[in-house]
């Protein structure tokens, strides 16, 4: 049966210095929950606490309704995955898997079923009779997994474990642990700097920034309807543009003296400063329908042959926008394109950085 997780409250302390500042979190069972932020955002130190390498300096953390805050690492019943391979380089692929089991004092038999249907889940049993040293980064991952995987643990932490494999050994990879989760049905949360591994393999991703939660949901929640501008601009690639505005009614804001439909109530006073959000892929070139933005100088075009991307400069700021358009465009270096907007694709924030609901 998939565990449930429990956070109240939880705080960490070194000294003076706060690294987690009262996180409370709820993680379902069975979820693939993914913690990702900045690095410095204590994403790392709050999986660690889980995982009971960390003491926890306040609050409470619960597993299956137990209070795990001074309970024993090895009691716990997690298994965890680190960025370091870590394993013996002296030993067999089959050594590997089996020495945690020996050590804690299994029967052959009983190590020798969990190694191979281990081994099997992770297709690794062509391997078994090899040393680490001829293995790929892939197949190396794939055997520090299975060392998690035999212990047959309630909950599987990954600490970025992906970051020394090569981009297309990560697409791989990523498409492998989340097919394993599938397959084991395990609680399990993922520690990643990276948004796209977030996006592609969470159930929940959980938004960390200065030791605090900054928004946890779906990937989707949280694309389409970010709480605030730091979520807006962490979560999607490429990044959120913003562009300063100031209210010009109750449906309506300015940009470089232009009245431009918001679509929504923007529930502040004429005036008041905002910021505007939009995605990249929420901007159309050329004629249509949608509100204008007036015209742009293409600086800089990156053809990715599924999609096209822009780097313009608008005339009302001094930051340029990123534009993602489909397939494969006829824009150049130089170019001037009209801009245009979708009312309804909008966000809007508070100076405080707050999402304005509609």
């Amino acid at each position: 049966m998939a565990t449930t997780i429990q956070l109240n409250k939880v705080e960490k302390r070194y000294g003076a210095h706060d690294v987690i500042r009262g996180i409370d979190l709820k993680i379902e069972p069975g979820a693939f929950t993914v913690f990702v932020g900045p690095s410095g955002c204590g994403k790392s130190t709050l999986l660690r606490m889980i995982a009971g390498l960390e003491t926890i300096t306040d609050g409470d953390l619960m597993i299956d309704g137990a209070r795990m805050n001074d309970v024993a690492a090895a009691k716990r019943g997690i298994a965890m995955v680190f960025q370091s391979y870590a394993l013996y380089p002296h030993m067999s692929v089959y050594k590997n898997l089996a020495f945690g089991l020996e050590t804690a004092g299994y029967k052959r038999p009983e190590i020798d079923r969990r190694v191979r249907d281990a081994a099997s889940t992770l297709q690794i049993t062509d391997y078994l009779h090899r040393k680490p040293k001829a293995l790929s980064g892939g197949q190396r991952q794939r055997v520090a997994i299975g060392r998690s995987i035999v212990r047959d643990p309630k909950i599987f932490l990954f600490d970025e474990p992906l970051s020394n494999l090569d981009a297309e050994l990560r697409v791989q990879m990523r498409v492998e642990i989340t097919k394993l989760h599938e397959r084991l049905g395990n609680t399990m949360i993922y520690v990643t700097h990276d948004q796209v591994e977030a996006m592609t393999m969470a159930d929940q991703i959980v938004v960390l920034r200065g030791g605090q939660v900054m928004q946890a949901g779906s990937p989707l929640k949280l694309y389409n309807e970010p709480e605030n501008q730091f979520v807006a601009g962490f979560i999607g690639s490429p990044k959120m543009n913003f562009v300063p505005v100031s209210v010009a009614d109750a449906t309506g804001f300015n940009l470089d003296g232009q009245r431009i439909e918001a679509g929504r109530s923007l529930h502040s006073t004429a005036g008041t400063a905002l910021t505007l959000g939009i995605r990249p892929e929420h901007i159309v070139v050329g004629d249509g329908e949608g509100q204008s933005l007036g015209d742009a100088q293409v600086e800089l075009v990156e053809h990715l042959g599924g999609s096209t991307v822009l780097h313009v400069r608008p005339r009302f700021g001094a930051e340029p926008l990123t534009v993602v358009l489909p397939g494969q465009q006829p824009c150049r270096n130089g170019d001037r394109v009209s801009l245009r907007i979708d009312p309804a694709r909008c966000h809007f924030f508070t100076p405080e950085g707050r999402a304005i609901r509609g």
